[in-house]
């Protein structure tokens, strides 16, 4: 099956919405100060080799990008600190890349984070479950913020994926809720995107003490009547390849790793 390698890597972007990105010569940058590693690294958008001299030439240019991003925003702010002027990027797990990769090693980078970019049909997704779909609305409300911000979760890293979900445009947010003593209660939630041909899946999450009842499933479920309601018939998502619970629930759900990647970066 041909992947839409370009329109994936496009809609990724728009879905998590950094602060400026900039599309060159075949491959698309994020720039970012949050720590939302997608928003903030160089990714090819497409899946073909380069040459030595190729790579090299890449790899300089793509790194004056990124200096001057931060050189423009060097005001001694911790925004302006956070953006670092290293780039990282984002690589797949493929022969083609070889070259990238080892010119990226000779600089000091190395690879972190190995992710799976899945996708699937859209009725598949919708078929994961047979309970009742979870809410979708066009804005999220705090509940469903407070799933990135729970007990055990890192905060800042909650507030700043709630901060690029919530900036794209093109975003719906599906909650599941219950009334409990004090109110409606959040227990599942998750974002998904709509753009460049795709729906896209972001931001799952479930309470910690509700996991394993079925609500994610639930909450796909409502992200797939979202994409339906488009005429959007692919859906793609990306997990991270030690997640191995969520893994299950997309398989279930139709899902098939189109190709893994991993961050190349700086210490």
């Amino acid at each position: 099956m041909q992947i839409d390698v370009a329109g994936i890597e496009r809609a990724t972007l728009a879905a998590v919405s950094p602060e400026a990105q900039l599309e060159w010569d075949g491959w698309l940058m994020g720039f970012d100060s949050g720590s939302v590693w997608r928003a903030k690294s160089a990714a090819p958008l497409a899946h073909v080799g380069l040459n030595a001299l190729q790579a090299s030439h890449n790899i300089d240019a793509i790194e004056l990008q990124y200096q001057h991003r931060c050189q423009a925003h060097a005001d001694g702010t911790t925004q302006a600190a956070k953006l670092g002027s290293n780039a990282i990027f984002r690589l797949a797990d493929m022969p083609c890349f070889n070259n990238l990769r080892e010119q990226l090693a000779q600089r000091g980078y190395a690879p972190v984070k190995s992710t799976w970019v899945q996708v699937a049909p859209v009725q598949a997704m919708w078929q994961v479950s047979t309970g009742e779909p979870a809410d979708v609305d066009i804005a999220p409300d705090a509940a469903w913020a407070q799933l990135f911000l729970g007990e055990g979760l890192e905060a800042e890293d909650g507030a700043n994926r709630i901060r690029n979900l919530t900036r794209a445009e093109a975003n719906v947010y599906a909650s599941l809720r219950i009334n409990g003593p004090s109110g409606p209660q959040t227990l599942a939630g998750g974002a998904a995107s709509f753009s460049h041909g795709w729906a896209s899946v972001h931001g799952m999450r479930t309470h910690k003490q509700n996991r394993g009842q079925g609500l994610a499933a639930r909450v796909l479920k409502a992200l797939a009547l979202a994409a339906q309601e488009r005429r959007i018939e692919q859906v793609f998502l990306q997990v991270e390849a030690e997640n191995w619970n969520a893994q299950r629930l997309y398989k279930k759900a139709g899902f098939a790793t189109a190709w893994a990647y991993r961050y190349w970066c700086k210490n």
